[in-house]
């Protein structure tokens, strides 16, 4: 079965991989592809040319169309795929998806120093095109 999302997702987050884990086991269709971006092997050419830097300032997701989607709609769009879309139902209501699509962005551009971790700067290191 060909995949209906290819997720790149950060494995140097422990709370990205405790998201993705759980992900994993509830995708028994295997309709989700996990690509995580720390691998040294991953190459932005295979994946629409999604950057290691782009791809830590956000989570992507592409579809099998090739469109790429971002932050939440990864997560909605994932959890749709294994059954449990009702959870990020909030994310359809008109007054709540502003601010639950704020909270995540604020958390995107701070989740590196909220688990510990070094700024992007230094992730990027060899990975980086800057």
């Amino acid at each position: 079965m060909k995949n209906k999302l290819t997720f790149l997702f950060d494995g140097g987050c422990p709370l990205c991989l405790r998201e993705i884990t759980f992900l994993k086991r509830k995708d028994i269709s295997n309709k989700i592809r996990f690509v995580d971006i720390n691998n040294e092997n991953y190459d932005p050419t295979l994946f629409n040319e999604i950057s290691y830097s782009e791809a830590m300032s956000n989570l992507h997701g592409i579809l099998d169309n090739g469109e790429i989607i971002r932050g939440l709609d990864v997560l909605a769009f994932s959890y749709a795929l294994i059954g449990l879309g009702w959870v990020y139902y909030p994310l359809q209501i008109q007054i709540l998806s502003p601010v639950l699509r704020l909270g995540y962005r604020y958390w995107a551009k701070y989740r590196l120093s909220i688990t510990g971790r070094s700024g992007i700067a230094k992730l990027c290191n060899n990975k980086c095109q800057q």
